[in-house]
């Protein structure tokens, strides 16, 4: 399938990214999302996970919805989330990408989705279940 005419759904529920200090030990919950993603850098420990996870206290940002890309791709093909990103820049739509070995995860704002799909759709991308 070229890059250009990817496949894509939406999960369910709504997302916070959060930020820790990069010495923190990952905390039990970060890991009791359906979905989530912990990226630990020097500077910082990253976490994307369900609203509903996130204690209060934790710095973070809720209110993001999940766009799923249907993969997998393979690592030679070029141009996968620039398909997806363009678009999406072009209407004036921010991300919060991530990525794993099989595709990406592409979020957004949650009152922003019906645009993005709008979006997607007239770049030739299609939503499926």
């Amino acid at each position: 399938m070229p890059a250009h005419q990817l496949k894509y759904s939406v999960l369910s529920g709504r997302f916070a990214v959060c930020r820790m200090a990069p010495g923190t030990t990952i905390p039990e919950w970060a890991t009791s999302s359906k979905f989530f993603s912990i990226t630990r850098s020097a500077d910082e420990l990253s976490v994307v996970c369900d609203k509903e996870c996130v204690p209060a206290g934790v710095r973070s940002e809720a209110g993001w919805a999940c766009i799923h890309l249907h993969g997998p791709f393979p690592f030679q093909m070029t141009g996968v989330l620039a398909a997806i990103l363009n678009p999406l820049a072009a209407a004036n739509i921010g991300i919060f990408a991530v990525s794993t070995f099989d595709t990406d995860y592409i979020l957004i704002k949650s009152d922003e989705v019906q645009a993005a799909e709008q979006a997607l759709s007239a770049a030739g991308h299609e939503r499926v279940a």
